[in-house]
């Protein structure tokens, strides 16, 4: 996918930010593609620097705009499935200064599905404002660290190595762990 991206953004470099932006938005809305291979396009398109700046826009603008659309959709259908989980379940009911740490610290841990964040932040009592600066402060620490994977990972150099060893390593034992807890049920 990181190829086609490249190829499109190089095809259309008069307009290659707008292109990079937009996808960026469109990510964070669909709320489950995951963003890492759009930071590596933008990294070995526009650089290391412009290209993280470039990716956290479209996932700032894009988490906004998700916002906006979740809150406008899914409040009262989301409410009774977002119960599952509980974290997010305190983010519903969460607001002001509260509210903003919980979608800061979400933010910060990089497992958490953005989307859900964006989606309980929605349904919830978050006012938009507090959703947008929270939300943007904490994808800069995130993307930075997946700027920086993204980079060492296309330079394959040791650090490259060594993050793709660790990468397989944890998805080992989540597939492990995660199968292991099927079997016992």
């Amino acid at each position: 996918m990181k190829e086609q991206v490249i190829e499109l953004l190089r095809d259309h470099a008069q307009i290659a930010f707008l292109i990079s932006l937009s996808i960026g938005i469109l990510i964070a809305v669909a709320g489950i593609v995951p963003s890492f291979f759009m930071t590596a396009a933008n990294i070995i398109f526009f650089g290391f620097w412009q290209g993280i700046f470039i990716s956290f826009l479209g996932e700032a603008v894009g988490a906004i705009i998700a916002f906006i659309l979740y809150r406008k959709g899914f409040k009262n259908l989301a409410t009774a499935r977002i119960q599952k989980f509980p974290k997010a379940q305190r983010l519903l009911d969460a607001k002001g200064t509260e509210a903003f740490l919980l979608i800061l610290y979400l933010r910060l841990i990089p497992f958490v599905p953005s989307g859900l964040v964006t989606f309980a932040g929605a349904v919830g009592c978050v006012s938009l404002t507090t959703f947008a600066v929270a939300s943007s402060l904490g994808k800069i620490p995130a993307l930075l660290l997946e700027g920086y994977s993204a980079y060492q990972v296309t330079e394959f150099n040791w650090q490259g190595k060594l993050i793709l060893t660790v990468g397989a390593l944890v998805l080992i034992f989540l597939s492990a762990r995660r199968f292991s807890g099927r079997s016992k049920q």
